[in-house]
């Protein structure tokens, strides 16, 4: 009996990884089919697929300058709403999760309850009075636009929330309070630390989601010279590209190619940070 429990349980284990590695080629190929054509020229693209890479890449590049497509400024304005945004989400997320859960105060169930109401309204319901509101106060065509109301991200603070409740040490922050440390202090010095894991796999979510951000940004931002790489790429699609499919190819993989670097470097916080919060001690 002992021998068929471990019989069972390899051909289980065979099974989840089989299905695992068909998973894995299915979500890499798209990928990997985007980054092969970007170094090939339009002619071999319209002969079949390909997935070995080609030597068009430079040739592809300098058709897009051609055409006038400042990748360096989409670049530039890309990394700094997108780092503003991450940095904006996690400290004030965390602040407000880490108050939620330690202080006790009235109607918190309800203030809880109605964070995870407004997680669950997409912003394009609310875009148009989102936009009104911006207009008004001048923050059209204006980075602060997209920055600012992170201050109030409810997603990031019902996932902060959810990890703070988690990994929580009320003894330690007792501790600290009998030591003569401030709250403010005790938050910074104590509980950031100890949530690094938990920021950090916040903070890639993050990042990326401002980094892919199209629809909020193609909305508030009007001036040329303040469009992300992804707005950018959005050009790509006029009649002056619509026969270089290996230029347009190569612009698609530069908006990617920054993503799969962070998710490379910073995987192993993503899966740490999902197993503590997975645990309660």
């Amino acid at each position: 009996m002992f021998n068929n429990y471990n019989i069972n349980t390899k051909i289980m284990r065979a099974v989840i990884y089989i299905f695992l590695t068909l998973l894995l080629i299915v979500t890499i190929t798209p990928i990997w089919l985007l980054l092969v054509n970007a170094t090939r020229s339009t002619t071999e693209i319209q002969q079949g697929i390909s997935i070995v890479p080609s030597t068009h890449l430079i040739e592809n590049y300098k058709i897009l300058l051609s055409k006038g497509l400042d990748l360096g400024r989409g670049f530039a304005n890309s990394f700094f709403l997108s780092i503003s945004s991450t940095l904006v989400t996690l400290y004030f997320s965390m602040l407000a999760a880490y108050g939620i859960v330690v202080y006790e105060f009235h109607g918190k169930q309800l203030f809880s309850n109605f964070i995870v109401v407004l997680v669950m309204i997409p912003m394009q319901l609310t875009i148009i009075g989102f936009y009104q509101y911006m207009s008004k106060i001048g923050l059209t065509d204006n980075y602060l636009a997209l920055i600012l109301p992170l201050i109030a991200n409810a997603g990031g603070v019902f996932f902060c929330k959810q990890y703070l409740e988690s990994m929580l040490i009320q003894d330690l922050i007792d501790a600290a309070r009998i030591d003569g440390a401030s709250e403010i202090g005790i938050f910074h010095l104590i509980m950031m630390p100890l949530a690094l894991p938990g920021a950090i796999t916040l903070g890639i979510f993050t990042f990326i989601g401002s980094w892919n951000n199209f629809f909020n940004a193609f909305i508030l931002i009007s001036s040329l010279d303040k469009y992300t790489l992804p707005m950018m790429v959005q050009t790509l699609r006029g009649d002056v590209y619509r026969t270089e499919y290996g230029a347009i190819y190569f612009g698609l993989a530069i908006t990617i190619v920054p993503v799969i670097i962070l998710y490379a470097i910073f995987s192993r916080y993503i899966v740490s940070g999902i197993a503590l919060g997975a645990v309660k001690e």
